[in-house]
């Protein structure tokens, strides 16, 4: 019997696999700084601020408020405006976090609860734990601090009855949905649609500039807030 050649190295134990991280990965910071802002807007009543972060994600996410207002639609107010609440502070996160998030897409909605599915299914006994335990094992990894916190606001809102547990049941994993089509869509792993700024296809007529109808006239006292001819 041959005897084992000492000189020869054993090879070194294989490695264990580390979780991929996302490129899109939001920092803690990040997280508490949006949620910080979000709370003093509403403590201080700034509706002027609630107006335009609506105006915008109006403009800016149509597919988001969409999946919001089925949620309505099916089981009513409460879980409307608890998934629009969520769905607005996700994009808001994302959106501080990329200057300015991606829109999405039905598409990337639909692809991410697809991806979500098959991670809560291979998760055993996922539905046994309290509901703001109830979340993608790959998902926390893509994104640890904003789905810990999520999964904290959930908690809390239950426990002071802000919303019904039931409530917080069908919100839920909607909003980690939301999470992972902005993480795809930042990470390229499944592209949104980039959202630029708004470009003017004629310049700007000030108030007591001539009316570009030619009239003579000064543009407020002529076709101010008309449609020119």
């Amino acid at each position: 019997m041959t005897e084992p050649d000492a000189s020869v190295p054993a090879p070194a134990p294989a490695a264990a696999a580390r979780p991929v991280r996302s490129r899109a990965q939001v920092a803690l910071d990040t997280v508490e700084d949006t949620i910080s802002a979000l709370t003093q807007i509403d403590e201080t009543g700034d509706k002027r601020t609630m107006e335009r972060m609506a105006r915008r994600l109006g403009k800016e996410q149509p597919a988001l408020l969409r999946r919001a207002a089925r949620l309505k639609e099916k089981h009513g107010d409460p879980v409307g405006e608890a998934a629009v609440f969520y769905s607005t502070l996700v994009w808001a996160i994302f959106d501080r976090h990329a200057d300015r998030a991606p829109r999405l897409t039905p598409g990337n909605i639909d692809d991410a609860e697809a991806v979500l599915k098959e991670e809560w299914a291979a998760a055993p006994g996922l539905a046994d734990r309290p509901i703001h335990e109830r979340l993608a094992a790959a998902l926390v990894d893509r994104q640890p601090h904003l789905c810990a916190k999520l999964g904290e606001l959930i908690a809390e809102d239950v426990k002071t009855e802000a919303m019904t547990a039931e409530t917080a049941e069908l919100i839920f994993a909607p909003t980690q949905v939301i999470v992972e089509a902005f993480d795809a869509a930042l990470d390229g792993r499944r592209p949104g649609e980039r959202v630029g700024p708004i470009v003017r296809e004629t310049a700007k007529v000030g108030r007591n500039d001539p009316c570009p109808c030619g009239s003579g006239k000064k543009y407020k006292k002529c076709h101010e807030g008309q449609t020119l001819p």
